[in-house]
């Protein structure tokens, strides 16, 4: 029996779905594999997933529509796993006019795991406004929205990451209650102060207040765990909780990752978005050998060729993460099957050419079979221009959440499922 077949007829295993963010894009002529179909061949930016390749589907010529005509890099961000256009603002009124797929998936299943989702990041979010473009930097910061005003908030710091799946899958005593009544006096002090707030300020405090009321949700659960039929598939051991934000940016992707892995494994969460670094981020990837700068400098590389070369070492160290954590994954067993034959992780970017900032024929992968629902190991590629939301809506029916329509969807992609 066929390996993925064999996964789709073990219901017994729960599916889980990631998604990582790249910013700034990739040299366009290094990424695309030269055929498609089964019997293609990695690209050169690419290659880190040799290994994997049986594991992956490649998915060429998909974008974005909401994406069309918005300036810089802020439009292709936020809108990533929308496919909404934003609004243009300065900060006071932030609205993607959309949820996030990962929340659609969410809001049908969160409850079923004692973290519904986990946002994670390793950059601060971004403040101020870029005057090149007339944004509220915020946007750059985040993919994932449980509504149109409300970004959710990420967490950049690995050993407060693994406290709260330490928490979550085995609430110690009254902590979680006593951290219920504590939001309580928080909401009810907001309260008070909002009716001396301008009409800024006051808007400024509602988005605040929906942050604080979804973890306060969220804790309230944890302190009922006899409500909550789950149980942890693997233990966490506080003995493996790292020591803080290394120093190294490798080191602290890296642990970040870990713990998706780890939340994945004890099923503290199924749904996972982490972001390598905010958009327009000009992180120094110096510590790679041959490259000398910024990210988002060298993205915009002019044409010039060894900008170029920097720019695509810079998207194969990114891709060889993408490939570490789905290794990590296909090496956590259950029963027969692995957690990777049971996830998706998707990889991608809203941007294909950083310095065209264009939004057509994103860099987009999927890895992980879904309990035998994703067709693995080929490289699909669609008519010019077709709906990202398309992948979405695939992937939403995939892991058990199906949606008639996502944003300008038009139907699943062909050849995706199994």
């Amino acid at each position: 029996m066929p390996r993925a077949q064999a996964a789709r007829l073990d219901g017994t295993n729960p599916k889980r779905m990631a998604v990582l963010y790249m910013p700034n894009g990739v040299h366009p002529d290094m990424w695309t594999p030269a055929k498609t179909g089964r019997d293609f061949e990695l690209s050169p930016s690419l290659e880190p997933l040799r290994d994997l390749k049986d594991e992956i589907v490649v998915l060429t010529n998909l974008w974005n529509q909401g994406s069309r005509g918005g300036e810089g890099h802020y439009v292709k961000i936020s809108g990533f796993l929308t496919c909404t256009t934003i609004t243009k603002t300065l900060g006071v009124d932030i609205n993607c006019n959309g949820v996030s797929m990962d929340q659609v998936a969410a809001k049908q299943v969160g409850r079923q795991t004692p973290l519904p989702s986990l946002e994670l990041g390793i950059s601060p979010v971004s403040t101020g406004v870029d005057k090149n473009v007339g944004y509220t930097r915020v946007y750059g910061s985040h993919v994932a929205w449980s509504g149109p005003n409300t970004p959710l908030a990420r967490e950049i710091n690995p050993r407060l990451v693994f406290e709260r799946l330490f928490r979550a899958s085995g609430p110690q005593g009254d902590t979680a209650k006593q951290d219920v009544l504590l939001l309580d006096r928080v909401l009810e002090d907001a309260r008070e102060l909002r009716d001396s707030l301008g009409a800024a300020d006051k808007h400024r405090l509602d988005e605040y207040l929906t942050v604080v009321r979804s973890l306060e949700e969220r804790l309230e659960r944890a302190s009922r765990p006899e409500e909550l039929s789950w149980k942890p598939r693997v233990a966490l051991n506080p003995a493996e909780k790292p020591a803080g934000i290394p120093k190294e940016h490798a080191e602290h992707v890296k642990l970040m990752l870990d713990t998706i892995a780890l939340a994945f494994q004890s099923d503290t969460t199924r749904i996972a978005t982490f972001m390598f670094g905010n958009e327009v981020s000009n992180t120094s990837f110096s510590f790679l050998e041959g490259v000398k700068g910024g990210h988002h400098n060298l993205s915009h590389h002019m044409k010039d060729a060894d900008n170029l070369r920097q720019y695509q070492l810079i998207n194969k160290w990114h891709v060889a993460q993408y490939a570490y954590l789905l290794r990590k994954l296909r090496d956590m067993k259950e029963g027969e099957q692995s957690i990777l034959d049971n996830s998706m992780v998707l990889f991608g970017s809203g941007l294909r050419d950083g310095d065209r900032h264009d939004p057509h024929n994103l860099p987009i992968l999927l890895g992980g079979r879904a309990g035998g629902r994703i067709a693995t190991g080929q490289h699909l590629s669609y008519s010019v221009d077709s709906p990202l939301a398309n992948l979405y809506v695939s992937m939403l029916d995939a892991f058990g959440t199906p949606v008639e329509r996502f944003a300008d969807s038009t139907g699943p992609l062909p050849g995706l499922l199994a």
